[in-house]
């Protein structure tokens, strides 16, 4: 069993518990690191192996203010969660499953089965009967006072794939990268929007007029945008319907990055051709760059990619010292 001990950036946990020890043993490791790592105000829940359970799980986490973000790796666990008996305020867990399957049962509410693809959301409290075999998910602790109220006593689950969910997701994912840099103020900032963005979730809409979601939902609409750059339809209202957002609100909060959608959607479908350019053995031809851009023809692209990146198609080839694109012959 193994909990890192040693210099950690501010406000981070790691763990690894391997299947040496019996499963109490193996999360009373993990508990004492935890409350070493996070700190005893936000103690680990209370969990006891199943007569049959196991407990081998890697972790690594972010503190943002008074919330945790994880990512879980279960090889194996079984057994009960009894919420955190020492605190003053309960909290709410979310589950994000991004491999196999986790799963939840309440002798009130039965077993719920949560796969890969889709979330479950509880107050932590009422003892839950948890299984999960080599599984991967992320993991969200928040103050129930905050998001308490939406959830009341139930198992809430649904798709990691709606609008809202992506939005939080993106957001999750930029915490997770500043944590470590994040003054207090940013990190109360941070969990704020997150918070908002869980609210979101679990009313299955994001508040338009929250400021502090802006850069969450532009970066939702990059990453989107990023899967459909081929895709002749892509524009700043199709991300928006997407996302569930006005156009509005979508421009709103790409000002923050000092770019506009469709400017981001220009230069990633420029970068795209760059690269294809870089890498092929066989370069494609000006015209077929152009098509993959979705560029009206050879020579919009060939404006656009010298007003970018200061030289043509053929002149940025010639440099990288790859093979040279070309302009396709037109049919008679």
């Amino acid at each position: 069993m193994t909990v890192t001990d040693g210099p950690r950036p501010r406000g981070t946990f790691t763990a690894d518990v391997s299947a040496s020890g019996t499963p109490a043993q193996g999360f009373d490791r993990f508990r004492r690191g935890w409350e070493t790592q996070v700190g005893e105000a936000y103690p680990a829940p209370a969990f006891t192996p199943g007569s049959t359970g196991d407990f081998r799980i890697s972790v690594r986490a972010v503190k943002a203010h008074d919330s945790v973000l994880a990512d879980v790796h279960s090889e194996s666990l079984i057994g009960t969660n009894a919420g955190v008996t020492e605190h003053p305020d309960d909290q709410v867990l979310m589950h994000v499953v991004r491999r196999h399957t986790w799963s939840f049962s309440r002798r009130r509410d039965g077993e719920l089965a949560v796969p890969a693809g889709h979330f479950m959301v509880q107050r932590s409290g009422p003892p839950t009967f948890e299984t999960a075999r080599n599984t991967t998910a992320t993991v969200l602790i928040l103050p129930a006072s905050a998001v308490g109220p939406l959830i009341g006593d139930r198992l809430i689950a649904g798709s990691a794939a709606s609008p809202e969910t992506r939005l939080l997701l993106a957001h999750v994912d930029m915490v997770d990268e500043t944590a470590a840099d994040l003054t207090p103020v940013g990190a109360q900032a941070a969990r704020n929007a997150l918070i908002e963005l869980v609210k979101g979730v679990l009313r299955q809409q994001t508040d338009a007029t929250e400021p502090r979601l802006g850069l969450a939902l532009a970066r939702a609409a990059q990453t989107l945008a990023d899967s459909r750059l081929t895709e002749p339809d892509l524009s700043p209202s199709t991300l928006a319907r997407e996302l569930n957002v006005s156009v509005r609100t979508l421009h709103r909060a790409f000002a923050a990055t000092e770019e506009t959608v469709a400017g981001y959607i220009r230069r990633s479908r420029l970068e795209r051709a760059r690269l294809e350019l870089l890498n092929s053995p066989l370069p494609p031809s000006i015209s077929e760059l152009a098509a993959h851009g979705q560029f009206a023809d050879s020579s919009h692209f060939i404006r656009a990619f010298k007003s970018q990146y200061g030289e043509t198609p053929a002149e940025f080839a010639r440099r990288a010292g790859g093979p040279q694109p070309h302009r396709r012959a037109q049919p008679r």
